[in-house]
């Protein structure tokens, strides 16, 4: 039997290098909706970002972003949970980030937006972020603290990050200088979890895609995990398949397979 939810990265996964999803993937994501199979968008993408991708996620309307820290129904166009970080836990954290990391730029991932210092480089354009005093305090529920910086190497900053983070919250990573921060306990296979739970979907019968370290936990949960071609290669080697490149349309061959489409 096919797998009856699947769950699938967007960059480098699911969305070409153009940002865009394909006519192939467009295609293959309206036919296994048309089949009663929920396709669950999973992204470390904030939701100012997702507006051209909602149209795309069928009848179910679930989306998982910011990591697994928002539940979002784009059906309903509301936030159905934001599993944040708690205050008491982030502010003193800033503090031990901004003392070990000077030249570092912070953020905090609201629902409604970006808040960061100054030394944060954002890479909007037209740039809707805010920069404001972080210590508190804090507008609502923090789906994720970020950590920007381009003058230490990758290895390095991520390192440096997860030891002044330690268990107080979980630190992952999907691109070169930043290092993205949830609550602890929060990934994006920890949402996955509850939102298959609440389907009646077992581990089996879910298919992942994913490209990047942030996606390992997704990856490892589900029954049959694809890491793409163009992937980090931890993820290449934690997949039980590998799908090909996005820009290539995999996760549309794949499932083209999957589904007879």
């Amino acid at each position: 039997m096919p797998p009856r939810l699947v769950a699938t990265d967007l960059d480098g996964t699911l969305v070409g290098s153009d940002g865009r999803v394909s006519p192939r993937t467009a295609q293959a994501l309206a036919a296994v909706d048309r089949l009663g199979v929920p396709v669950v968008f999973v992204t470390a993408r904030p939701l100012r970002w997702m507006g051209d991708i909602w149209p795309y996620v069928g009848r179910h309307s679930l989306g998982i972003v910011s990591n697994g820290a928002i539940l979002y129904d784009a059906g309903a166009g509301e936030v159905v949970d934001i599993a944040g970080i708690d205050p008491a836990v982030g502010i003193p954290l800033l503090a031990d980030l901004a003392a070990a990391l000077p030249r570092a730029g912070l953020g905090l991932e609201y629902a409604s937006g970006l808040h960061r210092t100054v030394l944060y480089e954002s890479d909007e354009h037209p740039d809707p972020s805010t920069v404001s005093d972080l210590s508190g305090p804090w507008l609502g529920p923090v789906a994720k603290m970020l950590v920007k910086d381009y003058s230490v190497p990758p290895e390095e900053l991520r390192d440096l990050t997860a030891r002044i983070v330690g268990e107080r919250a979980t630190p992952t990573w999907s691109v070169p200088g930043l290092v993205e921060i949830s609550a602890a306990g929060v990934t994006k296979g920890w949402r996955l979890r509850q939102v298959c739970a609440s389907l009646g979907v077992a581990p089996a019968d879910v298919v992942a895609f994913g490209d990047m370290p942030n996606d390992l936990d997704m990856l490892g949960w589900a029954g049959t995990s694809y890491a793409m071609a163009n992937g980090h290669e931890s993820v290449r080697a934690a997949a039980t398949h590998v799908a090909p490149r996005n820009d290539e349309d995999g996760v549309a061959v794949v499932l083209e397979q999957l589904y007879g489409l």
